[in-house]
């Protein structure tokens, strides 16, 4: 009998740190998903206002700490290049945060069982 509730504490701490560790990483995405469509948005605001200026108009483009005189043309596909960088960003993490949450319920329901174990025996 000590043998089997020493093996359920032991499969109930490993449970409880598998929960608690999934949940931390869905913060993380959670954060970095907020992060990567604030990115976005910026981008496109930038965007906006680039494409309003006149073909003529020199444009520069931040490289480390200092902004160098870039074409129009690249500056706006720099632009384009990071939007749809931060897009796939975005569903990637969103993919991971699907089967993280999956996970945890499943961790959960593994819980739930053993505390049920637990009150039967």
């Amino acid at each position: 009998m000590a043998k089997v509730d020493l093996e359920l504490k032991k499969a109930f701490v490993e449970l409880q740190e598998k929960k608690i560790e999934t949940e931390q990483k869905l913060k993380i995405s959670v954060i970095q998903i907020e992060s990567l469509k604030r990115s976005k948005q910026h981008a496109q605001m930038t965007e906006r206002e680039i494409t309003a200026l006149d073909s003529t108009i020199n444009t520069y483009a931040p490289v480390g700490r200092m902004f160098v005189l870039t074409p129009k043309a690249t500056v706006e596909e720099n632009i384009k290049k990071k939007q749809t960088t931060a897009e796939t960003k975005i569903k990637t993490l969103e993919g991971q945060m699907v089967y993280l949450s999956n996970s945890l319920k499943e961790a959960e329901n593994s819980l739930r069982e053993l505390i049920q174990q637990k009150k039967d025996s």
